[in-house]
């Protein structure tokens, strides 16, 4: 037991930091128990846990300053649903040099998307059936990359928001929290069906999560986001070159 307490902290930094940049918890916490020498299912699985418990603190919070555009949200989190069940039946599957390589990616196109996001911002709403259309298959799609990562998803439901419908970034990202509680509940119940989880571990984080969350949202408010994005960068980016080079000294 005492030696899963390091969870507890992971889970609080993972649950600040994913809460205000609207990404999940699950884009630190995954590297943190992959270097850990965690299993991919069992380290999707366990993140899965903080990204709900997280995704929860932080739409309640976000629902108090009024920046969650629930019908948008519910609609995006009931499409990628499909999506989710499908990623926790691959990761059952998947070896742990490929989810080190396609995992790198991921934390690759997360340190683009956060260096870059405040260049964009909504335009006039768009909810034509074509738009919505798009949302459906982004949706399945971000589905699979939450339950495969146990990242949550919010790599392509922030963009999709902001660019494709658009709503603001002020919104979008909160609005993503709402989404990440679809995503992360359906995932963790189809990986806990195939009996991935390590319930305790996930408990450990989760607290740490749902702690991280509440926080993260009130600083949203007053921190100043660039310093912070350049740290987050700068760790993700450090993250995908270890793994990288860890699946490398596996291969060869």
């Amino acid at each position: 037991m005492y030696e899963n307490l390091w969870l507890i902290p992971l889970g609080f930094v993972a649950g600040v930091l994913g809460s205000i940049v609207g990404l999940g918890g699950g884009i630190i916490a995954v590297p943190a128990m992959t270097f850990a020498g965690f299993p991919p299912a069992l380290a999707a699985s366990n993140s899965l846990f903080a990204v709900f418990s997280n995704s929860v603190a932080s739409t309640v919070s976000y629902a108090r300053q009024k920046r969650v555009e629930f019908g948008i949200g519910i609609k995006l989190g009931l499409m990628c649903i499909p999506g989710t069940i499908l990623g926790a039946f691959v990761s059952d599957v998947m070896t742990p040099v490929a989810f080190q390589i396609l995992f790198a990616f991921v934390l690759i196109a997360s340190a683009v998307y956060i260096f870059v996001k405040r260049a964009v911002d909504g335009k006039s709403y768009n909810r034509t059936t074509m738009m919505m259309v798009i949302s459906a298959g982004a949706s399945f799609f971000a589905g699979i990359i939450s339950s495969l990562f146990g990242i949550g998803g919010g790599i392509i439901f922030v963009p999709l928001m902001v660019i494709g419908i658009g709503i603001p970034m002020r919104k979008a990202a909160p609005t993503a929290q709402l989404v990440l509680m679809f995503a992360s509940l359906s995932g963790l119940l189809v990986h806990s069906a195939l009996g991935h989880p390590d319930y305790l571990q996930a408990f450990f984080l989760a607290i740490g999560a749902f702690c991280g969350g509440l926080i993260g949202a009130r600083l949203s408010l007053e921190i100043k986001e660039r310093k912070l994005k350049i740290l987050i960068t700068i760790v993700l980016l450090a993250a995908a070159v270890k793994l990288i080079i860890d699946s490398m000294d596996a291969l060869f």
